[in-house]
């Protein structure tokens, strides 16, 4: 195990709102990228913040604040939404989000969750399907906010229009699907992008890597543990494969699945035996 994974296995034994975001999805991207100077880029996301603070001078109303980020974010530095190449891996790491100012809707919202905690906003993630937002809370009012689309704020009429574009109108808005999440799920999100990312290139071995650290976050999880087993199947790791597909089988046996693991099994099991 690599010792980024190790910082971060620590890191998310915290309590949920002791994890520090940033640098935990820094620390994600540590695995990519060795030399990955983790401290660096929290500076940066600390200078962003302090000449956000420096040109509001004593303005702290939470909706001033987020049109201060807004504008020095998307306008002056512009950050965007990488539209032509949404599927790059680049897109899911913090640290090229910073350096390209490109990303996909959940690393440019936690690139501005964390600006904006440094600023003293409470900012939270809110994991619509398909399309990650941030909501802004006020004592009077809650703001929802799309940091993919330049920071625009967002009506239960454009989840809407999001969510037929995603879904091709088979998925309809309910007020559920903007409640706020916690770090964990946060960075379980990320992960399971990057994964979707791996598997469809075929690179098994960073996807068996990524869910490696989506079982950090939750051990139990048997969609995770049947996938890990999948992977390792593609590996040609069969013995570690049978365990987890067996592991799989005991905690959901009645899954829709469940046959096509049994599948896997049996030919793990052909494959083993023919070594003998």
């Amino acid at each position: 195990m690599p010792p980024c994974r190790f910082a971060f296995a620590r890191l998310v034994r915290r309590p949920d709102p002791e994890i520090d975001l940033a640098e935990a999805a820094l620390l994600i991207a540590k695995e990519e990228y060795r030399a990955l100077d983790v401290a660096h880029y929290l500076g940066c996301l600390d200078e962003m913040a302090a000449t956000v603070r420096a040109r509001l001078g004593t303005v702290t109303d939470p909706v001033a604040v987020t049109v201060g980020l807004n504008d020095y974010l998307f306008r002056e530095l512009g950050f965007r939404g990488n539209t032509e190449d949404y599927y790059d891996p680049r897109n899911s790491f913090l640290n090229e989000v910073l350096d390209r100012r490109l990303g996909i809707p959940i690393t440019l919202s936690t690139m501005y969750m964390e600006v904006g905690r440094r600023l003293g906003v409470s900012i939270h993630g809110v994991g619509m399907p398909g399309h990650f937002l941030v909501k802004c809370v006020t004592a009077d009012a809650e703001l929802v906010i799309d940091p993919y689309n330049q920071g625009t704020v967002v009506t239960p009429a454009d989840c809407q229009r999001l969510l037929d574009r995603i879904s091709g109108g088979k998925l309809s808005f309910e007020p559920r699907f903007l409640s706020c999440i916690g770090t964990r799920h946060i960075l379980t999100r990320i992960l399971n992008n990057l994964k979707a990312v791996y598997v469809n290139r075929q690179d098994f071995g960073k996807a068996l890597g990524v869910v490696d650290r989506l079982l950090l976050l939750d051990p139990e999880s048997a969609t995770e543990i049947r996938d890990r087993g999948l992977l390792l199947f593609q590996l040609k790791r069969y013995p570690e494969a049978m365990a987890d597909l067996q592991r799989y089988l005991q905690r959901a046996g009645s899954a829709e699945d469940a046959e096509t693991i049994r599948g896997h099994l049996g030919a793990i099991r052909q494959r083993v035996a023919s070594w003998n």
